[in-house]
């Protein structure tokens, strides 16, 4: 109606037994990523100090 459109997005299920755990193996992943990667990090340090100036 405003220029927006349903979409359908495919979450985890979070009934099942081994959620929890999957969620802890995939967290590990991205911690160990963003170690490593730290100019991804410095990047986005930079595009947040950049929006801290903007207002709406």
């Amino acid at each position: 109606m405003a220029g927006l459109r349903p979409i359908q997005i495919w979450v985890p299920d979070t009934r099942r037994p081994d959620f929890a755990e999957e969620c802890r193996r995939q967290s590990r992943l991205v911690a160990q990523t963003d170690m490593v990667d730290t100019n991804l990090q410095h990047f986005m340090d930079e595009a947040l100090a950049d929006m801290e100036g903007w207002t709406e």
